[in-house]
């Protein structure tokens, strides 16, 4: 399971918790998230800005 972040805020979308608020249960994958996909914090970052983080 990776972590994504959003360049303008620094929220993480983490796989393995998901994001209940947003209504992604732990263990959904970045990909499976929508195209439409924004940053739920600043909501000006889109799903392909986001920059997967190493682990």
């Amino acid at each position: 399971m990776g972590k994504y972040r959003c360049p303008g805020c620094d929220y993480t979308y983490d796989e393995a918790q998901g994001d209940a608020h947003e209504g992604y249960p732990p263990g959904t994958a970045f990909e499976s998230l929508p195209d439409e996909f924004t940053c739920p914090d600043c909501a000006v970052r889109y799903k392909e800005d986001f920059e997967p983080l190493a682990e």
